[in-house]
């Protein structure tokens, strides 16, 4: 294990290993990345990876009745799988078959004859990403620090050791056969190492905390390092009174079943007092599927012949993670955006609607998350399906980065300003005017 003090030194190596990697062109990172999707689907890297994921899942399973033990949203995301690793490969392909942005000018401009200024994008530097379980983090962070040129610190939890050490070997072995240094993706291994993370203030630029809300909250409390928040998705779907039943049951049974333990699936279904059918019929098929469901008087009585357990004040604000719904019955739109407003977590809601173009687009403007969809699941939300390649996290704040964050999130820009001996003091009113032309 590396001690808590060795983190400046592993941070400096690791900026001047990005800095050989910002240096490459964009084929060469994108063959790089095409080159770490083949070796994650290789059948013998396969083999290896999920032997060392079982080793985890099983160990934490044996956890099951001690203080140790994980919740189940926590297992499950825990688990590889070899489709799990084919998703992870393609989304690397994605990530290479993407523009090149590092480097790329998003704006020229003429100040004067002769004086040319332009804004750059370039790498933040060096990253330190912590997370809880979900060692499929692990490429798809690195893929999308390699791409935008950036040095990555990865802190993962305890319980996915394994298999995290594992995706390491195997990152740092295709990094050797493109001669770079396998300093630009470094896997922080204990508490302490966590600790001087969170310390290392002048060596790193920025955070990425992954978790629970109460873990990103410790992580902002504890350094001085920025901090991009992804945090808890207690996301909302709103049945309307026009919604039509077919839809709206396909939606509801996937955002919540198709992998309850992710941040982008439902927790909480609200529906209109005149959908009753319609909602029946999602809350019948959710049962099915082995939900429970928690509701509020008007979806007890309406879900007769239904298992629904009576829900408490404090389900309205819990993120569960696992095949549990809370449902509620709202008398209108503005009680639907008024109960998103104080229980959500500013990650994802959902509408499903007959009438796009009057409360289909009022919901998109109205709800404030990172986050909002008109007739389509919240599973959606998600680096992947973004077309992103990869994300490193879905930001529930507004500043700098918000919702799946790709490549861009991870870039900031430079001034470059290219003249002939001018000076600042020739320019102004009564001198010489500025022309401020913007070049193609």
């Amino acid at each position: 294990m590396r001690e808590a003090t060795s983190i400046p030194a592993m941070a400096a190596a690791a900026r001047r290993a990005g800095k050989q990697l910002a240096a490459q062109t964009g084929d060469q990172r994108s063959a790089l990345l095409r080159d770490l999707a083949a070796a994650l689907e290789a059948p013998a890297n396969v083999d290896t990876l999920l032997a060392a994921n079982r080793a985890d899942v099983d160990a934490a399973k044996a956890k099951a009745h001690t203080p140790e033990q994980l919740s189940p949203a926590l297992i499950a995301r825990l688990g590889l799988s070899a489709a799990k690793l084919a998703g992870l490969a393609d989304g690397l392909r994605q990530l290479a078959a993407m523009p090149e942005l590092l480097g790329a000018p998003q704006l020229r401009r003429e100040l004067d004859d002769g004086l040319l200024l332009e804004r750059v994008s370039c790498p933040l530097g060096v990253l330190g990403v912590v997370f809880e379980a979900r060692p499929d983090a692990v490429p798809q962070i690195t893929g999308l620090a390699l791409k935008s040129g950036n040095a990555v610190l990865l802190k993962g939890g305890s319980e996915a050791q394994r298999s995290n050490v594992a995706l390491l070997e195997l990152i740092h072995a295709v990094l050797r056969t493109h001669e770079l240094d396998t300093a630009c993706v470094t896997l922080l291994e204990d508490r302490a190492a966590f600790r001087g993370l969170l310390e290392c203030h002048d060596h790193v630029d920025l955070i990425i905390a992954r978790g629970s809300g109460q873990f990103v909250q410790l992580v902002m409390d504890s350094t001085k390092i920025p901090v991009l928040g992804h945090a808890e998705g207690l996301c909302h779907l709103y049945i309307h009174a026009n919604a039509d039943a077919e839809r709206a049951t396909a939606i509801a049974v996937d955002a919540k079943c198709s992998y309850p333990a992710a941040c982008n699936a439902i927790e909480t279904l609200l529906w209109h007092a005149d959908a009753r059918e319609t909602t029946w019929a999602c809350l019948a098929a959710l049962a099915k599927r082995g939900v429970e469901l928690r509701g509020d008087p008007a979806t007890i009585e309406l879900a007769a012949g239904l298992p629904v357990e009576p829900a408490s004040d404090a389900d309205w604000d819990t993120e569960y993670g696992e095949m549990i719904l809370a449902v509620r019955q709202v008398g209108s739109l503005d009680d639907a955006l008024t109960h998103i407003e104080r229980h959500g977590s500013r990650h994802t809601a959902a509408i499903v609607c007959a009438d796009e173009a009057s409360a289909g687009e009022r919901f998109l403007q109205a709800v404030d998350a990172a986050c909002v969809f008109v007739n389509a699941s919240t599973r959606f939300a998600d680096g992947y399906r973004f077309g992103l390649g990869a994300e490193v996290g879905i930001a529930t704040g507004k500043l700098h980065a918000r919702g799946p964050v790709g490549v861009e999130g991870l870039l900031s820009y430079r001034w470059l300003l290219r003249g002939h001996g001018q000076i600042a003091s020739s320019y102004g009113p009564g001198l010489r005017p500025f022309k401020h032309r913007d070049l193609g």
